[in-house]
Parts: structure tokens; C-alpha cells; sequence
């Protein structure tokens, strides 16, 4: 795809960031909804651990296990678009007959509506809630290298986060109303990405079976780069390369899921 082509989908990104800023409220509540409830998990699992003699299951210290915990909540806050409701909510108004009529890509132009609010949750939101348990608590200071690599797999966690939510939105072309497969969508990828309980915590069956699923690119994945907990290059490579095989898995499945919506409205006279 060419700039001219990319350039179409800039009053997307455009209109969905104008929209989030005439809310600054909105900003202020995400805040201190994301505090709240990182500081839940945080202190939790401190003192779960925080007596503990000895090291921590997993290989894990109580800053490096508090810094995985605290951030995979960011990373959390960082997906939640909402891509899902709206595409379902579109579909449900009747909205979608307009996007069709659109001369661009449907799925296209959801991720740009969705990636100013991810972007804007990570600025506004998620980095004033690190800084603030950074001086409440002891975390663990990443390397260059490491924040290098999780820039680049936060970036394919979010394509990975679309692509789930994407589909599970256009699942409103089959069913009234979403709401029920929304939770149990949230419940599944929040457990099996990392977000409740790391892997390298879960007993080996379990940990084996979100290591096969798409999620654990979302959460998992990147921190273990930033944290260091990978075999050398080949191991971060190797973490990079299943990230990027699901994150383009998951748009092709997300096209295809598109198109098959597409034919089912036109047979039904949408």
C-alpha cells in the first residue's frame, strides 16, 4: 500500500482523536480506573510473595514479578479500543450499509480509528500510572535493548489485539447482540495473555497451551523482552517471529471474516 493510498485513512485516525479530546473527563476517570485496579493487582501479588524466603516461582523477584505485573496492565489498558463494541454496534444501527459504500477497507479504517485511542491511553494514561508506582514501589529498570524490543512487540501486540477484536465485532453480523461473547472474550485473552497470572507462573500444562494461542503475543511476549527473559538473540527473535506470524493471522482471518460479512449482507438485501 502506497502514502496516497495510506492517506485515506488519516481522517479516520483524525476524527476518532478529535473525538477523545473533547472528553478530557474521560481521561481523568480512565486514570484513576487504571490506577485503581493496577494497584489491586500489584499489591496483591505483593503480598502474596512479599514474605516469601527464598526466590520467587518462575525465576522471578519481587521487582521483576512487580514490574511484569504492573505493566501487563498498561498493556491491557492499551488495547481496550473498543474496536469490538462499535464494529457491533454498527452493525446493529444499521451503520455498516454507510461504510460500504466507503471507497476504502473496512478493517483498514477501524484500525485507524481505533489507534489514536491505544496511543492516547498509553500517553495519557498508562505512563503517568508507571511513574506514579515507580516512586511508590521498587520495579525493575529495563535495558535499552529491552525497551527497544518492546517497542517493537507492543506494537505487534496491539495488530494482534485488533485483529481478536475485530472478529469478535463482526461476529455481530451472526448474532443480535455481542455482549455475552465480549466477556467471555475479555475473560480468555486476559487470562491466557499473561494479564491475570504471568505464564512462566502457570503450572506446565496450562503455561504449554497459552504459549500455542495468539494471546499470549499481547502481553506475555513483550514483557518477557523488556524483563530479559528470553536465550540470547535467538530467543527474542524467535518471541518477534510469532508475534508477527499472529499478528498477520490474525488480519488475514479478519479480511476474510470481512468479506464473508460483506456477501452475507448483500444475500440478506442489506
Amino acid at each position: 500500500m502506497n502514502a496516497a493510498a495510506l492517506r485515506r485513512y488519516t481522517p479516520f485516525a483524525a476524527s476518532s482523536l478529535q473525538s477523545l479530546l473533547q472528553y478530557r473527563s474521560t481521561f481523568l476517570i480512565n486514570a484513576l480506573t487504571a490506577t485503581t485496579a493496577v494497584g489491586v493487582q500489584v499489591f496483591l501479588w505483593r503480598a502474596v510473595y512479599g514474605g516469601r524466603p527464598g526466590g520467587l516461582p518462575g525465576g522471578y523477584d519481587l521487582p521483576r514479578l512487580t514490574t511484569y505485573v504492573l505493566l501487563a496492565q498498561v498493556l491491557g489498558l492499551m488495547q481496550a479500543s473498543r474496536v469490538d463494541e462499535e464494529v457491533s454496534g454498527e452493525v446493529q444501527r444499521g451503520d455498516i450499509a454507510v461504510s460500504l459504500l466507503r471507497p476504502v477497507s473496512y478493517p483498514l479504517s477501524r484500525f485507524a480509528t481505533g489507534l489514536p485511542v491505544s496511543l492516547t491511553n498509553a500517553t495519557l494514561v498508562a505512563v503517568p500510572v508507571v511513574a506514579l508506582y515507580a516512586l511508590l514501589l521498587p520495579l525493575t529498570t529495563p535495558t535499552w535493548g529491552g525497551l527497544l524490543l518492546f517497542a517493537v512487540s507492543a506494537a505487534l501486540s496491539l495488530v494482534i489485539g485488533f485483529g481478536v477484536n475485530l472478529l469478535v465485532g463482526l461476529a455481530g453480523f451472526v448474532t443480535t447482540n455481542i455482549w455475552g461473547v465480549r466477556v467471555v472474550k475479555d475473560s480468555v485473552v486476559a487470562f491466557f495473555a499473561g494479564q491475570v497470572v504471568p505464564l512462566a507462573l502457570m503450572p506446565g500444562p496450562l503455561a504449554a497451551v497459552a504459549r500455542v494461542l495468539p494471546f499470549q503475543g499481547m502481553v506475555d511476549g513483550p514483557l518477557r523482552l523488556l524483563l530479559g527473559r528470553y536465550d540470547g538473540a535467538a530467543g527474542a527473535a524467535g518471541i518477534l517471529a510469532v508475534q508477527l506470524g499472529w499478528a498477520l493471522a490474525l488480519c488475514a482471518l479478519a479480511a476474510l471474516a470481512w468479506r464473508g460479512a460483506v456477501r452475507r449482507v448483500e444475500v440478506l438485501g442489506g
